[in-house]
């Protein structure tokens, strides 16, 4: 990565816990992202970044902000499948788009993503290369679950904020 080129890591967990919520934090811990606060993105990506399949720990403290676009799903009853995914296209000097899904099986999710990228590039009359895409899933047996997957951009500290 070189210097001055904004570092998008894509990553992908799944959780289960007593209740939905709890799924979902722990999907969060998987995915080394826990103890943050997610300010949801829509889907752009600009020019010149990085978007690398990562899973470290950010440098933060607790309670900071996190830029991402992130894609979740989550099933309460046994029997029951979640998943989740992220598709994106780059180009270097172009920049590129992400899109998110989540459905009850990894075809369906896998199906959504191609299409709204090959729809949202042909809308914009570019062509951004190959498209990429994760997707994680998870079978619920007695307890709630979730599945996962982020794209982090930026971390912000609060105190940033306050100046």
């Amino acid at each position: 990565m070189s210097a001055g080129r904004l570092r998008i890591t894509v990553r992908t967990a799944t959780g289960q816990g007593r209740t939905p919520i709890s799924a979902f934090d722990d999907a969060l811990h998987a995915a080394n992202i826990a103890d943050f606060n997610l300010i949801t993105l829509s889907s752009v990506v600009p020019p010149r970044t990085d978007v690398v399949i990562a899973d470290e720990r950010l440098a933060a403290e607790h309670g900071d902000k996190l830029y991402c676009v992130v894609s979740t799903a989550s099933a309460q009853l046994r029997g029951e499948s979640a998943w989740a995914g992220l598709g994106w296209v780059y180009d270097e000097e172009l920049g590129g788009l992400f899109v998110e899904h989540h459905s009850g099986s990894q075809e369906s999710v896998e199906e959504l993503i191609d299409l709204s990228l090959e729809d949202m590039a042909r809308r914009r009359g570019l062509d951004f290369g190959p498209a990429q895409r994760v997707v994680a899933g998870v079978h619920c047996e007695d307890r709630p679950v979730c599945a996962l997957a982020i794209a982090t951009y930026e971390v912000e500290s609060w105190q940033a904020a306050r100046g």
